[in-house]
């Protein structure tokens, strides 16, 4: 992941002063533990500044609206109570060539600082520390004791320390080419290498950028340049202190990543901030997608898994109760040969009622034959008994198998992020897990959902708009809210898969193209994606319904019609 070097940071905070400065902070909104949102309203516009301090992604840059769920975090608390109603009246660097801000707040434009908010933009040192007018600690996103950093702690009620300075040359205009390239070239090494040791505000990023428009190699050894060569990268060293001076950047997207200055864009973007937020938006949402799809998968698996082994218990259960019937029998059997019966025998061979074959009965010795006799018939009544208690149990866990086949199959269609709303789906899946209590998590925040349409959309070849659920929550939205009197209901037949509805305007007749279409989606997103056809029910949505106390997704029809879904053909028209 690319980070937010120096000149990305002087270009973001160039586009804030000149757009958002002054502003009046209305709200402040914790999405997650590294990510903060602040509302800014100026006399033009109204927009959400985010503060992300992870490790991999730390950044700042205007982006869309957080989402409505609730925020329970104590640090964007006390940043709401302190900041909330107060004027951002100044973005300015801690320090010369440094990616530390001091965002400075004051009741109004004009008045005196009342509270500096820190943002350190450093890695996995990144840091957003909230300090008074007396430079004081009130908050911090990290909370840094002695003990993790004895150089500088970051604690509540102490003074705020900048980060320590660094000791590599201060990039220049003014600086003789001679002392330029002696400074680089003073040990061989590759000019990457060189570059980062020797100066500071740079990044590989920017050094790749740097020699490519050079037309040099980042990687080479520095003995092996020509005059020619460093006097080329001296002219593009100089260029890029130019734009920095000047506040002139380009920013557009990149062939592995994104650029500010615009020498190697291939597609150029007109806000720097759409591009930043855009650019760490996706990754984040990418990586966040990875960890959980990793963790539900295992999470169902493991428990479809012990539910196989606690349904054959129960199978092996009534097999074992079938044999109820034949103890009676052979109970019967001995009560009606008591005569034949000797002390001390271990079995006896008795004439069976109906077939006059003999039959072996195994006895106790220590026992009389109406002894042996009563114990054949308590077997009789632990076996029926044990029949009867077993069935419910295993009908029960037969309906939860299916319902997490339901879900299995939901994870296996979410198998790539490709847009946020693949993690929204994937997050309303760990949420409705969490509800029917497979997953435990003490803090979770349910996402707040309402409204919003994250189907897949897809249009027949008589243009009949269809939608296919991506979760248990998005089926029941689909078949029992959305579902209107002309639609059509679809579904795999007994396999588990998403709910699919054709929306139909009132009068409108789907010819057998249309209908196969559907069926086509219906497979495709269901257990039976890699089938040659599977087959596929469609109804009128009023004849589907849903059982009381029945799971999410789960639901019942009758009055249906049974068609062959190619999920094949789905994968060709994708």
């Amino acid at each position: 992941m690319q980070p937010v070097d120096f000149t990305t940071v002087v270009a973001i905070c160039a586009d804030l002063r000149s757009r958002w400065l002054p502003a009046r902070l209305e709200q402040v909104y914790q999405r997650d533990r590294t990510r903060i949102a602040l509302a800014l309203r100026t006399l033009e516009r109204r927009g959400w500044l985010r503060l992300c301090w992870h490790p991999q992604a730390a950044h700042l840059s205007m982006a869309s609206p957080p989402p409505k769920d609730p925020d329970t975090f104590t640090f964007s608390d006390q940043l709401r109570h302190q900041l909330k109603g107060l004027a951002l009246v100044a973005i300015e660097p801690l320090a010369p060539w440094e990616r530390a801000l001091d965002f400075q707040f004051a009741r109004r434009p004009g008045d005196p600082v009342c509270w500096h908010l820190y943002v350190e933009i450093m890695g996995k040192y990144s840091n957003v520390v909230l300090a008074n007018a007396d430079n004081l600690v009130v908050t911090a996103a990290h909370q840094v004791t002695a003990k993790q950093s004895s150089v500088r702690p970051i604690l509540t009620g102490q003074p705020y320390e900048p980060p320590p300075a660094l000791t590599s040359a201060v990039p220049s205009l003014e600086e003789p080419f001679d002392r330029w390239r002696e400074r680089i070239s003073l040990v061989p090494n590759s000019l990457r290498r060189n570059l980062l040791k020797t100066y500071r505000g740079l990044s590989s990023a920017l050094v790749r950028t740097l020699a490519a428009t050079a037309n040099l190699d980042a990687e080479r050894n520095t003995d092996r340049f020509s005059d020619d060569d460093w006097h080329n990268l001296y002219e593009v060293w100089q260029k890029w202190l130019i734009c920095l001076e000047k506040e002139q950047f380009q920013p557009g997207w990149t062939e592995n990543g994104y650029t500010v200055l615009g020498w190697d864009a291939i597609e150029p973007v007109e806000d720097i901030q759409v591009l930043v937020d855009t650019y760490y938006s996706d990754r984040l949402n990418r990586q966040s997608f990875q960890q959980l799809h990793h963790q539900l998968t295992q999470k169902v698996s493991n428990a479809l898994a012990k539910l196989q082994v606690k349904r054959q218990t129960f199978l092996d259960k009534l097999q074992q109760s079938g044999n109820a019937d034949l103890f009676r029998q052979q109970a019967d059997l001995l009560m009606a040969h008591l005569y034949e019966w000797k002390p001390g025998m271990k079995a006896i061979f008795l004439a069976d009622f109906e077939t006059g074959e003999p039959v072996k009965l195994t006895l106790d010795p220590e026992k009389n034959a109406v002894q042996n006799a009563q114990s054949l018939y308590k077997r009789h009544q632990k076996l029926r008994r044990a029949k009867e208690a077993v069935k419910p149990l295993l009908a029960e866990t037969e309906s939860e198998i299916h319902y997490l086949q339901q879900v299995d199959s939901a994870l296996s269609q979410l198998d790539d992020y490709r847009h946020p709303g693949d993690l929204i789906a994937l997050e309303e899946i760990r949420d409705e897990l969490v509800e029917q209590n497979y997953l435990s998590l003490p803090q979770h925040r349910s996402r707040n959902t309402d409204g919003e349409d994250n189907f897949y959309h897809y249009r027949t070849p008589n243009g009949f708009e269809v939608l296919v659920g991506r979760n248990n929550r998005q089926n029941d939205l689909l078949s029992f809210r959305i579902a209107g009197d002309y639609d059509l209901w679809f579904h795999t037949q007994e396999i588990p898969g998403s709910h699919v509805l054709l929306r139909l305007d009132p009068g409108a007749v789907p010819d057998e193209t249309d209908l196969q279409f559907t069926a086509n989606l219906a497979a495709y997103y269901s257990r039976a994606r890699e089938s040659d056809a599977a087959p596929v029910i469609y109804a009128e949505p009023k004849f589907v319904y849903k059982p009381k106390g029945a799971k999410p997704g789960m639901a019942i029809y009758k009055h249906e019609t049974v068609i062959w879904g190619n999920p094949g053909e789905v994968e060709e028209m994708s």
